[in-house]
C-alpha cells in the first residue's frame, strides 16, 4: 500500500471514528435531557396496559432495582429512538462523499422516509395494536386470576414490538432500494407475491409473542406496505429496467 493510499485509509478511519463519537454523544445529550423524566416516559409507555387493567390491579416489581433500570432503560431506547435523524446523518455524512450527484437525489428522499417510518411504526404500534393486544391477552386469563403484570417483563415486550414495527415500515424503503440498485424490479416482485404473503406472517410469528391476533397485526401492514412499495419503487427504478419491463409486458 503507498504512502498516499494508507494516508487515505488513515483518514477515513478517523472520519468514522469522530462520526460514531458524534452518533453517541448525540444520544448520551437526548439521554441527558430525559431522564429527568423517566417515571413519566415509563408511565406513558404503559400506559396501553393500565387502562386494561382491571379495578385495583396495578404494575409490580419483582427485582429490588427494577424501579429504577426500567424507567432508566426506556430512557436509554428513547434516546437512541429520538437520535436517530442525527445518526443517519452522521451516516449519510461519511457515505456521501463517495457517491455521484444524481446517487445523492435518489437517496435522500430514502434516507428521509426511513425515519419517518420507523416513527410511524413505532407510533402505530403504541396507540392501536398495543391496546388491541392487550385488551385481548387481559380479558382472556381465567376469573381467579389477578394481572399483576411485572414492569421489567412489560418493558421487554414492548421494546421488541416497537422495534418490530419500525422495522416492518421500513419495507417500502428496503423495495426501493432493490429496484434502484437494479438487484430486482417491481415486476419480479409482483411475480413473488404469493411467496412474499407467506413470509409476512412467518416473518411476523418470529418478532411478535405466539398468538395469531399479534402476528396478523403486523402482517397485514406488512402486505400493505410492500404494495406501497411497489407503487414507489416505480420512481426509482433505472431507465434501462423500465425498458426491459415495458418489453416484457408486450
Amino acid at each position: 500500500m503507498s504512502d498516499t493510499n494508507q494516508a487515505g485509509f488513515i483518514g477515513h478511519l478517523v472520519e468514522l471514528r469522530d462520526r460514531v463519537m458524534r452518533a453517541l454523544l448525540s444520544v448520551l445529550v437526548v439521554f441527558i435531557a430525559l431522564v429527568y423524566f423517566a417515571n413519566d416516559i415509563y408511565a406513558f409507555v404503559a400506559e396501553p396496559l393500565v387502562a386494561k387493567l382491571p379495578a385495583n390491579a396495578m404494575m409490580i416489581a419483582t427485582d429490588v432495582t427494577a424501579p429504577f433500570f426500567a424507567p432508566f432503560k426506556l430512557t436509554l431506547f428513547v434516546a437512541m429512538f429520538l437520535a436517530i435523524p442525527f445518526i443517519l446523518h452522521q451516516i449519510w455524512g461519511f457515505v456521501a462523499p463517495g457517491l455521484y450527484q444524481h446517487e445523492k437525489r435518489m437517496l435522500m428522499p430514502i434516507l428521509a422516509a426511513s425515519v419517518l417510518l420507523f416513527y410511524t411504526g413505532i407510533a402505530f404500534c403504541h396507540f392501536i395494536v398495543m391496546p388491541i393486544i392487550l385488551g385481548f391477552f387481559t380479558s382472556i386469563g381465567p376469573e381467579m386470576m389477578t394481572l399483576t403484570p411485572d414492569i421489567s417483563s412489560y418493558l421487554d415486550f414492548i421494546l421488541k414490538m416497537f422495534f418490530a414495527f419500525g422495522v416492518a415500515f421500513e419495507i417500502p424503503v428496503a423495495i426501493m432500494l432493490l429496484c434502484w440498485s437494479g438487484a430486482s424490479s417491481t415486476q419480479s416482485l409482483r411475480e413473488k407475491r404469493p411467496y412474499i404473503i407467506v413470509g409476512a406472517f412467518v416473518i411476523a410469528m418470529f418478532l411478535t409473542p405466539p398468538d395469531v391476533l399479534s402476528q396478523t397485526l403486523l402482517a397485514v401492514p406488512m402486505l400493505l406496505l410492500f404494495e406501497l412499495g411497489l407503487i414507489l419503487a416505480t420512481f426509482y427504478t433505472k431507465p434501462e429496467q423500465k425498458e426491459e419491463q415495458g418489453s416484457a409486458n408486450e
